[in-house]
């Protein structure tokens, strides 16, 4: 059997947003915490239509708590299955809060979508810098800017360069 003879085989309409986020080496840590969880089956569901607003590396690495840690572990001692279980929630939730659960979404200022994570919305505001696209006229909470677009079969993956809060 040959091995040259294999070819790769795209999702109908391009790439699906699993492919897109697997060859974006910038969001691979933001991946890397998605792929953890069943939701991310998503990403590659032909039939889902999603926008994800994918932190950089770099964002995530700065942040003073990583996603899985839990705010609320004090003094004492948990066991490792309860810290396991609390760390795949805190990962849910946040991952949960970078999702919109479409992909026909206008990034005007002013708007406010709500994310996969029950109680949990992101509203944009007019940027006041040059652009010819919606996403380059517009930040999230906390000034977070939208640095890359990228169209998938799927939805649609903005690279932005902070993180969206779960809570």
């Amino acid at each position: 059997m040959a091995t040259d003879d294999y070819t790769p085989q795209l999702a109908q309409g391009g790439p699906s947003l699993a492919d897109l986020l697997t060859i974006t080496p910038s969001v691979s840590i933001f991946y890397s915490y998605a792929r953890e969880l069943q939701l991310s089956a998503m990403f590659a569901d032909p039939s889902r239509q999603l926008t994800l607003f994918a932190p950089t590396n770099k964002a995530v690495v700065s942040l003073p708590r990583k996603p899985h840690e839990d705010p609320k572990i004090k003094e004492g001692v948990i066991t490792e299955q309860e810290y396991d279980t609390r760390s795949k929630h805190n990962i849910e939730r946040w991952v949960e809060a970078h999702i919109i659960p479409t992909a026909d979404l206008a990034l005007t200022p002013g708007k406010t979508v709500e994310t996969m994570l029950s109680g949990k919305s992101i509203t944009f505001e007019k940027l006041e810098q040059p652009g010819n696209e919606d996403w380059q006229r517009v930040s999230l909470e906390d000034d977070v800017k939208v640095i890359e677009k990228k169209q998938g079969s799927n939805g649609i993956l903005y690279m932005i360069d902070g993180t969206v809060s779960p809570n």
